[in-house]
């Protein structure tokens, strides 16, 4: 369980199912293989994500939209995505300082709440609904969400039903290009840090942390049907398809959670980027974020536009 501890901290933290940061950094590095090729185990599965190249006077940065989870066997690193990781000196994630240990303690101690169970936090109606998916999900009852925070609640139970849909939460797309970085030697870097990160999450105040889980469990039903169309429309590069369930499901429903969760940390990505294109010193840059941040309006790739860089689809 303590290589899932991130994705239970930031997983799918949007009602589409968008999720942020990367997983455990303790993946395996995987030996690369030329584009097209399989395994005996591997299925043939290949898909086609987007990925973005900036230009700036100096350097250039290459843009990746990733998935927190992915079902086995689905070859999605394409000969373009491996190009670019090649050309590129730093690899930008959401956060890189994952530390396992620091992490524990942090979600042990924001994350779980013993003196005050669950229960005494949420409405009848929500933990009768708590207690239908626990067993649904083969648990005896919901006795086991009764420590947590509701915001540990939550992001567990999307966790679980991520898994029941099918879905791996080790095996999601930074976690691969995090440990394929290292084994080329890659400098690794981060936008945020994993404290900032789970106080993201952990600070929100405790009426809204209730208010989301009730939201999760009203939603439910229709959550794996979701996560699969953002799987489908990722693995197809269909970056307009992202952005309209973005907007349908986040930005019309719940505009200040998007404004917070993308918006602002997309200006703040943006600025970064921004620094680094202008710096002589820095080499190739590729950039891993969640694909959520690269749909739509305020997306960090509008962002680099209006800022003057030429944004080109690979």
């Amino acid at each position: 369980m303590k290589r899932l501890t991130r994705f239970a901290v930031m997983a799918v933290f949007c009602g589409c199912g968008f999720a942020f940061a990367q997983q455990r950094s303790s993946a395996p590095v995987l030996q690369r293989r030329a584009p097209g090729a399989t395994t005996k185990t591997q299925a043939t599965a290949v898909v086609n994500p987007a990925i973005w190249r900036v230009k700036g006077a100096h350097r250039t940065v290459y843009v990746f939209g990733s998935l927190q989870v992915m079902k086995p066997n689905v070859q999605w690193e394409t000969a373009k995505i491996k190009a670019a990781l090649d050309a590129s000196d730093v690899v930008y994630l959401e956060a890189a300082d994952i530390d396992d240990n620091a992490e524990q303690s942090m979600v042990q101690q924001l994350g779980m709440d013993e003196a005050h169970p669950l229960s005494t936090k949420i409405s009848k109606q929500d933990l009768a609904l708590l207690d239908a998916a626990a067993k649904r999900m083969g648990m005896p009852d919901e006795k086991m969400f009764e420590p947590m925070q509701p915001w540990m609640a939550t992001n567990t139970l999307v966790l679980l039903l991520t898994v029941k849909a099918g879905y791996d939460p080790t095996g999601g797309i930074d976690t691969t290009l995090l440990a394929e970085s290292k084994g080329l030697q890659k400098q690794v870097m981060g936008f945020e840090t994993m404290d900032y990160q789970i106080h993201m999450v952990a600070d929100r105040p405790q009426r809204q942390q209730v208010r989301k889980l009730h939201r999760e469990l009203m939603e439910m039903n229709k959550s794996a049907g979701e996560l699969n169309k953002i799987v489908t429309a990722w693995e197809q590069g269909d970056v307009e398809a992202i952005a309209k369930m973005n907007r349908d499901e986040l930005a019309m429903k719940y505009p200040a959670e998007y404004k917070r969760m993308f918006v602002d940390r997309n200006r703040r990505f943006a600025a970064t980027l921004d620094g680094l294109l202008k710096d002589k010193a820095t080499g190739n840059v590729f950039v891993v974020v969640g694909v959520g941040h690269l749909a739509g309006p305020n997306s960090l790739l509008k962002m680099l536009q209006r800022d003057g860089y030429k944004v080109v689809r690979e």
